[in-house]
């Protein structure tokens, strides 16, 4: 069976607890957090849990912004024992640093440090998943070769984002994903027109190729609606599930 996650930004305790409380009803298998929604709750783990209940499908993906100076690097950490706690299964990185000026060179030396940083996630159970970004370091095609070629022991895996690659002018998605399927581990849906993210179906992303090449992914992966649209959070619950029905097949 495919797995399904939803994930939206939230501007308070409101919108979360409408979250939480809604995308099981909605069809989701599990949400994917925004830093906004679990950061206060890093240091106590056990207060989140009791604030916001102990389902591991609460938390099946936590997301965050994060440079990886050294203060990054202990915030990365400290992520990942929160994440062992209230049992994720992942921490999706977007690593926030500007891509402009970086070389193959760094790009390796990055996926380098990376990969000893997905080595502790590992020890505490918890994957490390690098999600590009438009402007950050792993933007264009080749990015993706350079960066995957140079992880050690595959201690890094890949969040794909079908919005940021359109936005990073990344046509051909579908065949991006055949081509690095077995590093991907976890997969964005999202719409893009005009400079704006979109509600599934309602912008210019050619999903039939792209749903055909989920298929090369192992069963493992996790699919996401990552709904950055304008909408309300239930209406991005709705549309997008009414768009993924009957298009998604078990892998």
């Amino acid at each position: 069976m495919v797995k399904l996650a939803f994930s939206k930004p939230t501007r308070d305790a409101e919108g979360q607890r409408l979250l939480f409380d809604r995308y099981q009803q909605a069809g989701y298998d599990g949400l994917q957090l925004k830093g906004n929604q679990y950061s206060p709750y890093l240091d106590d783990p056990a207060r989140f849990q009791a604030e916001w209940g102990s389902d591991p499908a609460h938390v099946s993906s936590l997301i965050t912004m994060n440079p990886l100076d050294e203060d990054g690097k202990e915030r990365l950490r400290t992520l990942f024992r929160f994440a062992a706690a209230v049992g994720s299964e992942r921490v999706v990185l977007c690593h926030d640093v500007p891509r402009v000026g970086l070389t193959d060179d760094d790009l390796a030396d990055i996926a380098r440090m990376m990969s000893g940083l997905g080595q502790e996630a590992s020890d505490q159970g918890v994957r490390l998943s690098l999600h590009h970004h438009t402007n950050e370091p792993v933007m264009h095609r080749r990015d993706f070769d350079v960066f995957f070629d140079a992880v050690q022991d595959k201690a890094v895996s890949l969040t794909v984002d079908t919005g940021h690659l359109m936005k990073s002018e990344v046509l051909d998605i579908a065949g991006l994903i055949r081509d690095l399927a077995p590093v991907i581990d976890n997969v964005h849906l999202k719409d893009y027109e005009d400079g704006q993210f979109r509600l599934l179906g309602q912008g210019t992303v050619e999903f039939g190729d792209i749903i055909d090449a989920l298929t090369t992914l192992d069963a493992s992966a996790t699919l996401c609606v990552d709904e950055e649209s304008r909408a309300e959070i239930f209406e991005g619950m709705e549309v997008s599930q009414r768009f993924l029905e009957g298009r998604l097949v078990a892998r």
